[in-house]
């Protein structure tokens, strides 16, 4: 379909040239209309979120990072242009829609029919800001079949962290098979990526609220679930009781922290464990505070260096522990994080900044300086 909107040659992103340095921010050629496959569309971004993921792209912490790439994988736009032969497309030109973790899917493979949509093979290929070029660009080319329309009456960038942090920990409170009226675990509820305790090195320690989190416990409060929150300090303490946590745990301050989660849940500790934290630490602890028949959810990411689980297999099975991973969730489990928001039981805590502003942004999530999200006014 032809753009009615003038589309220019060339647009500003932010390009990860070298690894472990600051992207670049410069001129870069637009996909025009014309060139679009059926299938494709382009969308003009407005807003960008950073987040952590983009840190461990950019450091190349994963062995995957391709170079040189725009990077940034959450963003909200709108469409202004759709591959010539498309047919049957979700979204037309005009339509408000947001960008993902993965830019695509098949729809079509075992996993996607089983609504696993992130062990897709063609969805681990086409991944935004990793594999194809990102959200951080006044530009960018995405597939029509895996945008997410955006519901009428959402601010864009309040919306725009739901796309990651919000999908992720919303389908992580599925999976956990946690009903309403059972306690779940949050660990790392008040703070960034690592929030890990003084057997921890300090890198891993964040001081501030980490958005998978904060979002995590709204969402279970809406859905009837109890939260303990662990973490340390007051302010997020507070914070996490002002969200909905019934309890709370200072890592920092407890003797034992298995048993004071257990006590802070009736003495036979969660029916869940949420962990989103960069080391292997608090998914040991969850795995020997679980009470029977206890789930333990990753999404966290380790670096290979600490990502080691190490549990008594003798304890898996005596207390019939199930271990789950979850990437992210499906485009059903995002059309329902969004109605959370669009219904008022989800608030995504942001700050804007200029795209202009997208390393020291970088820098400042990855030291733990950012409460919620930053999300960068991409559209000038």
């Amino acid at each position: 379909m032809t753009s009615t909107i003038a589309v220019p040659a060339t647009a500003r992103a932010a390009v990860i040239t070298t690894v472990k340095e600051d992207l670049v921010i410069k001129e870069v050629d637009v996909v025009q209309p014309s060139d679009l496959a059926a299938g494709e569309c382009l969308v003009k971004v407005d807003y960008a979120g950073c987040c952590h993921s983009d840190i461990h792209v950019k450091n190349d912490d994963w062995g995957r990072t391709q170079t040189p790439i725009v990077g940034g994988h959450e963003g909200v736009g709108h469409v202004i242009a759709i591959g010539a032969n498309t047919i049957g497309s979700p979204v037309k030109i005009g339509d408000r829609v947001g960008m993902k973790w993965f830019a695509n899917a098949c729809l079509k493979c075992e996993m996607c029919r089983l609504g696993y949509e992130s062990c897709c093979t063609l969805a681990r290929e086409q991944t935004h800001g990793l594999t194809v070029e990102g959200t951080f660009a006044e530009y960018t080319r995405c597939w029509v079949d895996y945008l997410t329309p955006i519901p009428d009456g959402l601010d864009s960038a309040a919306v725009t962290p739901l796309l990651c942090a919000g999908l992720t920990i919303y389908k992580a409170l599925k999976v956990s098979n946690a009903k309403p009226g059972h306690w779940v675990a949050l660990s790392g509820a008040g703070g960034g990526l690592g929030h890990l305790g003084e057997e921890i090195p300090c890198k891993y320690a964040l001081p501030l609220l980490d958005i998978h989190i904060s979002i995590g416990i709204q969402f279970a409060v809406a859905m009837g679930i109890r939260v303990i929150a662990i973490d340390t300090g007051a302010e997020k303490r507070d914070l996490c009781y002002k969200l909905g946590a019934e309890k709370w745990v200072d890592f920092a301050e407890s003797k034992d922290l298995v048993k004071d989660v257990q006590d802070a849940t009736g003495g036979i500790g969660p029916h869940a464990a949420i962990i989103a934290v960069g080391h292997a630490l608090p998914f040991n602890q969850a795995l020997m505070y679980l009470r029977s028949t206890g789930t333990l959810v990753a999404i966290g990411m380790p670096g290979p260096a600490n990502g080691i689980l190490n549990v008594p297999i003798a304890l898996l099975i005596s207390k019939c522990l199930s271990i789950v991973g979850s990437a992210t969730g499906n485009r059903q489990d995002m059309a329902e994080a969004l109605d959370f928001m669009a219904r008022g039981k989800v608030d995504c805590h942001h700050e804007i900044r200029d795209f202009n502003e997208v390393n020291n942004a970088l820098k400042d999530v990855s030291e733990g300086k950012v409460k919620g999200r930053i999300v960068l006014k991409i559209a000038s």
